[in-house]
């Protein structure tokens, strides 16, 4: 692989940014690789390297690069006007496809990041509740929002009891005040969970979580855990969030379609921007009425912003979303089913610890065979070797071509059974070649 122009960019960025990164997720070493274009599922470096893209930026690029409906509504928008005080149709557009398609939304406000959803959605709960603490749980990740990254990813010596997590800084200088703010719960531990929530219900606002995943991939809330939060909830009066940022893109009816549990609030972005920044809220009626004007003209909560619903993100975020038909959800997950079968075949062949997990089209084989069930359990395992292998082997794939999120596989709508072919066969070089540099890590 060459890397002699992304390594001289690399020198120059060192000089005008810290440590040469904008984004802690894409630090490496010696150095990242620079973008030069993309197209389809695949992109390409600065060198001439050509990876297929399993990242997707975090997700956001549902349809991958250069969709070609896309590029032409930004063209178009962007032609017209790029951004002003007035809104457009396109904000109308886009809020009518997500009140069809998503269960709890009845109104949708817009923002312009996943994390500034979330930081709206707490504002909004404080509002209608007239209480101010926030529930999550212990290693949720909801954006870089002081607040809500506390106990993101704690230490064990600062976790407390198991029964009642500790809120933990998860930068130094955070404030003791805006912790005392935030109530740890235990995913997965339904009756410890329950506890707190009744102990504490009447200075609880809200309980926000990803339905999906914790840690972005490695832990799923368990269904009846799920089950057990809306029905305390509902009856403790506190605001279920559910922050469907990144698992929007498992349905036509998002993460709550398929499990049939219906959230107060969801905070959404990503994907619904069509590869531009965006953010959303959208609730029912009732809690999202602190955004609606008084009689004085006035709401209780006044939100705002200079990009807020821009006509470019929204352009391409209802282009995005409308071609999500149900059969183009169908389609990526049978796409990745494919990759799903591969990755399983490969971890028997190759007698890998560990499982294949993922659904819809997020994926990944977790080369451990310690259970993960929660935060703690996942910590653990990542300090028994889980970590220093995704990191290695990531490596090992990106020599191969092929462009993973910690190992981890995140699809795109272009997607072709050649490409998961391509993938798996690279999958299974990357294995031989980490066995070579690094013998007996991937079974430790």
């Amino acid at each position: 692989m060459k890397i002699d122009n992304s390594s001289a960019l690399f020198e120059r960025a060192k000089a005008v940014l810290p440590s040469g990164y904008t984004r802690q997720m894409v630090v490496t070493k010696p150095h990242p690789l620079y973008v030069s274009h993309g197209e389809g599922c695949w992109i390409t470096d600065v060198d001439g390297n050509r990876l297929i893209d399993w990242v997707n930026n975090f997700s956001a690029q549902i349809h991958g690069h250069a969709k070609a409906e896309i590029v032409e509504a930004i063209t178009e928008q962007a032609s017209s006007v790029q951004s002003t005080t007035m809104p457009s149709e396109w904000e109308v557009k886009l809020a009518e496809l997500l009140v069809e398609r998503i269960p709890s939304v009845d109104k949708v406000r817009f923002m312009n990041s996943g994390t500034e959803a979330n930081i709206i959605a707490v504002k909004a709960a404080r509002a209608y509740t007239g209480k101010s603490k926030i529930a999550k749980m212990e290693g949720g990740y909801h954006g870089q929002y002081d607040l809500l990254e506390a106990s993101y990813q704690p230490m064990p010596d600062a976790w407390g009891n198991i029964g009642e997590p500790n809120s933990v800084a998860y930068h130094p200088g955070t404030p003791q005040s805006l912790l005392d703010e935030v109530v740890c719960l235990p995913l997965n531990n339904i009756d410890a969970a329950r506890a707190i929530l009744r102990s504490r219900a009447s200075e609880i606002a809200a309980v926000i979580l990803d339905p999906w995943r914790l840690q972005v991939g490695m832990v799923e809330p368990q269904q009846d855990f799920l089950e057990m939060l809306r029905e305390e909830t509902e009856k403790l009066g506190i605001i279920l969030i559910f922050d469907e940022v990144w698992c929007l893109r498992f349905g036509y009816h998002g993460y709550q379609g398929a499990t049939g549990i219906t959230p107060d609030m969801t905070t959404m972005g990503k994907i619904i921007g069509g590869g531009q920044p965006i953010g959303a809220l959208g609730g029912k009626d009732e809690f999202m009425s602190v955004f609606a004007l008084g009689e004085d003209g006035v709401p209780l909560i006044k939100h705002s912003g200079t990009f807020t619903a821009n006509p470019m993100s929204l352009a391409a975020g209802y282009t995005a979303m409308e071609l999500m038909t149900r059969d183009a959800f169908d389609a990526l997950d049978s796409t990745n089913d494919r990759l799903r079968e591969g990755l399983e075949a490969i971890r028997v062949d190759c007698e890998l610890p560990g499982v294949v997990q993922g659904s819809g089209s997020v994926s990944a084989l977790i080369m451990t065979n310690i259970p993960i069930t929660d935060y703690r359990t996942l910590a653990f395992a990542a300090a028994s070797g889980l970590l220093e292998k995704l990191g290695v082997f990531e490596k090992a794939l990106l020599q191969q071509g092929v462009m993973t999120l910690r190992g981890g596989f995140v699809g795109s709508t272009p997607m072709t059974n050649d490409d998961i072919d391509f993938t798996l066969n690279g999958y299974r070089k990357a294995i031989e070649a980490v066995d070579k540099t690094h013998p007996g890590l991937l079974r430790s």
